[in-house]
């Protein structure tokens, strides 16, 4: 962590002192964004999004600089404006197997696995490395097909050659992800401890063995652990997390507190970023909020954004408990 950050603000200074190449830019965007996703830090994603901007601003007519942009406009779920972006980086020349694993990434967002596969599956028969089995992996996921998802990230895990461990430990991160949602809490646990192994400061890896803590019964370790990333973190599902919990185990004041953190933060949340946080404050609002109306209405609008199963679940969710709730 402590090279990653030397190395953003080495091209941060290059950047101020309008030195930084094109190449440089693209580094910058991205591993500021992945810092972001590491550390759990929505104000690191905002920042990349920035960054990409000003970079698309200076080169316009350079590939490289709107592919940048699509993938922050991508993280925040603007997907049209992603799509937008690839189709002009297309059009300068940006070549094929790039723009066809970047509009990969976004049908998979959107819940369109089959046309993402399609074109995974073009770049596989090509080449057999890394970043396209990883991709195949992701996608799988995403799908809800666990099982095929791990064989893919066995795959990728095995071909990898490089010395950085951030590809790895978000691959794994994102293994034991897609073990927890299945409810598979061993397989689950496993994937993540060797991901915040890897990388003990890992945000989202601790938070998710938080969620396998809580499944097995050690809701105290489970609290433990999520408060220190609720004060880490400026991502409110930690404080949601924390408050549910607190609140099963009578932690009353403590619990108020980072519900009404959660809810302030969400709001803020909302009128940046509606499309990406839709679904985040849906699941607030369906728990610790108490709004399952409010709730529903936030997840129908996320699952009109990204039909994926996730996005499909929340909505039954919600439909139960304002049923519950009549």
């Amino acid at each position: 962590m402590r090279n990653l950050d030397a190395r953003i603000e080495g091209l941060t200074s290059q950047a101020t002192r309008g030195r930084l190449t094109a190449d440089g830019w693209g580094e910058l965007v991205e591993l500021t964004a992945l810092r972001g996703h590491v550390r759990g830090r929505i104000d690191e994603a905002e920042r990349a999004a920035s960054l990409a901007e000003t970079f698309a601003d200076q080169a316009p007519r350079d590939p490289r600089s709107l592919v940048a942009r699509a993938r922050l406009a991508g993280l925040f779920h603007r997907f049209a404006a992603a799509l937008d972006d690839l189709d002009a980086a297309a059009a300068l020349g940006l070549d094929r197997r790039s723009v066809d694993e970047e509009r990969a990434a976004l049908w998979q967002a959107v819940g369109r696995y089959d046309e993402a596969l399609a074109l995974l599956r073009q770049g596989l028969s090509k080449r057999q490395d890394f970043r396209t089995l990883s991709a195949m992996a992701r996608c799988h996921a995403e799908a809800g097909e666990a099982d095929e998802a791990e064989t893919w990230f066995l795959a990728a895990r095995h071909a990898y050659r490089g010395v950085s461990p951030f590809p790895l430990a978000v691959l794994e991160f994102q293994c034991g992800r897609i073990r927890l949602t299945q409810g598979g809490l061993v397989s689950a646990r496993d994937w993540l401890e060797v991901a915040a192994r890897r990388l003990p400061s890992y945000v989202p890896a601790q938070g998710h063995l938080a969620e396998t803590d809580a499944a097995e019964g050690r809701t105290a370790v489970a609290i433990e652990r999520l408060r220190r990333l609720a004060h880490a973190s400026d991502d409110p599902d930690y404080a949601t997390r924390l408050a549910h919990l607190l609140g099963t185990s009578e932690v009353s004041a403590e619990a108020r507190f980072w519900r009404a953190h959660a809810g302030a933060r969400y709001e803020e949340l909302m009128a940046r970023h509606p499309e990406a946080y839709a679904d985040h404050a849906a699941e607030f609002w369906l728990t610790v909020g108490g709004d399952p109306q409010r709730a529903l209405r936030l997840a129908r609008w996320n699952l009109s954004l990204r039909a994926t199963p996730r996005a499909q679940a929340l909505v039954n969710r919600a439909m139960c408990r304002v049923g519950q709730h009549r």
